[in-house]
């Protein structure tokens, strides 16, 4: 993964996390609303995961947010 990959990975999950956070939600909580693994969660809020579109678009679903905000101005 090169370094700048990493700086829009990170910057994805804090996306990720600030909006959850907005929402009251745990990590466990946006997991269940989300159908994903807490685990899963957890590293995608770290920047450690390039996850695929679909998982965008259910993250921003769960949480109740157009996925545009998620990646709105995101660059390499």
């Amino acid at each position: 993964m090169v370094a700048e990959d990493s700086q829009a990975l990170r910057e994805f999950g804090s996306r990720v996390r600030e909006q959850r956070r907005g929402r009251g939600l745990s990590q466990e909580g946006l997991a269940e609303q989300s159908g994903l693994h807490r685990t899963y969660i957890g590293s995608v809020e770290r920047g450690e995961r390039n996850i695929s579109l679909v998982n965008i678009l259910v993250l921003a679903e769960a949480l109740d947010v157009d996925a545009g905000e998620l990646v709105t101005d995101l660059t390499l």
